[in-house]
C-alpha cells in the first residue's frame, strides 16, 4: 500500500499521512516511558536517574542511524514522486548496504568505549554500574534499531505510514508486559528493563522487514539489481550523512546538557529524566508532523509541484500553532501530576524541580513545532545543510547559555536556554522559507 502525496487537498494529504506516524511514535515513546515508570515506581529514584541518563546516550547513538535512514528516504521519496522505479530500486539496495555497514561500526565502537562515554557524561560513581549494565544490553540491540528504522523510512517514503504503526503497537505492548514480568516477577532490576526493550525492538524490526519483502514490489530485486551504483551511492551518502549529522548534532547537544545536569546530583538527574520524557512526549506529534511534511515536500519536489509545496507550508504553520497552544496549556496546568506518573508523590524535591522545568519550557512548544517543520521542509527539498545550520544554532545556544550561566544562576539557566535556542533558530529558518516562497511567486 502506497500513497501519492502529489495529488488532492494539501492539508488532508499531510494530516492523513502524519496521523499514523504520530500514533506510531506514541507507542515508540512507550518503550522508554514504560521503562521509566516501572523502574521509578518499583526500583526507585536512583534507578530512574540511571535509565534517564542512559536514555540520552542511547538516543544520541541511534539518532546517527535514524538520520542516515531519514536522509536515504528523501531519495526514495523523490524517486517515487518522479515515478523512476529503476532508480528507486537501486537506491533502496545501495542505501541498505551503506547504512548497514555504518551501523556495525557504531555498534562495535559503542560497546568498546562504554566506560569512556559514561565518564565523559559525568555519571555519578553511585550509579555507574547500573548505567553501564543497562546501556551495554541496549547497545547489543542497535542492529534491530537499524532494521526497524530503515524499513519504516522506506515504507513512509512511498506513502505508507500505517504498517509501521501496526508493528510498533504490537512491540510496545510486548515491551510493557516484559518490563513488568522481568522487574516484578524475576527481579532482574534495571537489566530487566533493558532486555524488555531490545526484545520488543527486535520483534518490530524483523516484522517490518518481512512485511516489506512480501508486500513491496519496489524491493523485489532481480540479480541485476543487486549491485552498488556509485552515482546513486554518492547521492544517498550526501542526503544520509547530512541528515545524520543534523540528528547527531541535535542529540550531542542534549548529551552535553545531560552531562551538566548530572553534575547537580541524583535528585536533579531524576527530575530531568522524568521531565524530559513528558516534554518529548508532549511535542512528539509536531516532530512526527515535521517528518511527514518532509515526505510530502520530497514527493512534490520530485513531481515538480512547487506551488503545492507553498500551500503545504501555509497549512502546516496553522496546524502546528493550534496544536502547540493546546498541548502547552495541558502541560503547564498538570505539570506536578504528570511528574507523579514517573516518581512517587513523596519525592517532593524531585517533583518540584521537574515541574519547574515543564512550566518554563512547555510554554514555548510552538517554537520547537516550527523548528521541526523547518527541518522537514529543508530535508525534503534537498537543502539539508540549512537544517544542520538551524540545529547548530538551536543546540549551540542551548549548550553555550547553560554552561555559561548555570554555575551562577543554577539549574534554571539550563531550563531557559532551551526556548532561547529554539527562537533564534526559528528566526533564521523562516527567513530562508520566505526566500523560497518569493522565488515561487516570481
Amino acid at each position: 500500500m502506497t500513497k501519492d502525496l502529489t495529488k488532492g487537498n494539501e492539508t488532508k494529504a499531510i494530516i492523513s499521512f502524519a496521523i499514523p506516524l504520530i500514533i506510531g511514535n506514541i507507542f515508540q515513546q512507550l518503550y522508554n516511558i514504560a521503562d521509566s515508570i516501572i523502574v521509578g515506581k518499583y526500583i526507585g529514584a536512583s534507578a530512574l536517574a540511571s535509565v534517564g541518563s542512559s536514555f540520552t546516550i542511547i538516543v544520541f547513538l541511534t539518532s546517527i542511524i535514524l538520520g542516515l535512514c531519514m536522509g536515504a528516504s528523501v531519495v526514495f521519496s523523490q524517486c517515487f514522486g518522479a515515478k523512476d522505479n529503476a532508480k528507486l530500486k537501486s537506491s533502496i539496495f545501495t542505501a541498505f548496504i551503506f547504512i548497514g555497514l555504518i551501523t556495525i561500526i557504531i555498534n562495535l565502537c559503542a560497546i568498546f568505549f562504554t566506560d569512556n562515554i559514561l565518564i565523559f557524561m559525568n555519571t555519578p560513581q553511585s550509579l555507574f554500574n547500573d548505567v553501564k549494565q543497562y546501556i551495554i544490553i541496549i547497545f547489543y540491540g542497535i542492529s534491530f534499531t537499524f532494521i526497524y528504522n530503515y524499513f519504516c523510512c522506506l515504507l513512509r517514503s512511498v506513502g505508507n505510514s500505517f504498517i509501521p504503526l501496526v508493528f510498533l503497537i504490537i512491540a510496545a505492548i510486548i515491551n510493557i508486559v516484559l518490563d513488568i514480568v522481568f522487574i516484578t516477577v524475576f527481579n532482574l532490576g534495571i537489566a530487566g528493563a533493558a532486555y524488555a526493550t531490545i526484545i520488543a525492538q527486535g520483534i518490530s524490526g524483523i516484522s517490518t522487514a518481512i512485511y516489506c519483502f512480501i508486500k513491496l514490489p519496489e524491493i523485489r530485486f532481480k540479480k541485476c539489481d543487486l549491485k552498488i551504483d556509485i552515482k546513486i551511492l554518492k547521492l544517498v551518502a550526501n542526503y544520509s550523512l547530512l541528515t545524520s549529522i543534523q540528528q547527531s548534532i541535535m542529540n550531542f547537544g542534549i548529551l552535553l546538557i545531560q552531562g551538566l545536569v548530572n553534575s547537580f546530583g541524583v535528585s536533579i538527574m531524576a527530575a530531568f529524566a522524568a521531565a524530559v520524557k513528558i516534554d518529548s512526549f508532549a511535542y512528539m506529534p509536531v516532530q512526527d508532523f515535521g517528518n511527514a511534511f518532509s515526505t510530502y515536500i520530497a514527493q512534490n519536489k520530485g513531481a515538480g509541484e512547487a506551488l503545492r509545496i507553498k500551500k503545504g507550508v501555509k497549512s502546516s504553520f496553522k496546524i502546528i500553532t493550534l496544536f502547540c497552544i493546546i498541548i502547552s496549556a495541558i502541560v503547564v496546568i498538570f505539570s506536578k501530576q504528570l511528574m507523579t506518573i514517573f516518581i512517587s508523590p513523596s519525592e517532593v524535591e524531585i517533583i518540584a524541580y521537574g515541574s519547574q522545568y515543564l512550566c518554563i519550557v512547555s510554554v514555548f512548544y510552538f517554537l520547537i513545532g516550527y523548528l521541526f517543520m523547518f527541518y522537514g521542509f529543508y530535508r525534503g527539498i534537498g537543502s539539508t545543510n540549512i537544517s544542520i545550520l538551524l540545529t547548530i544554532i538551536s543546540l549551540g545556544l542551548r549548550v553555550g547559555i547553560s554552561y555559561w550561566l548555570a554555575p551562577t544562576f543554577g539549574i534554571t539557566a539550563i531550563w531557559w536556554s532551551i526556548p532561547i535556542g529554539w527562537l533564534i533558530a526559528d528566526i533564521v529558518g523562516i527567513s530562508f522559507i520566505k526566500k523560497f516562497v518569493r522565488n515561487i511567486n516570481k
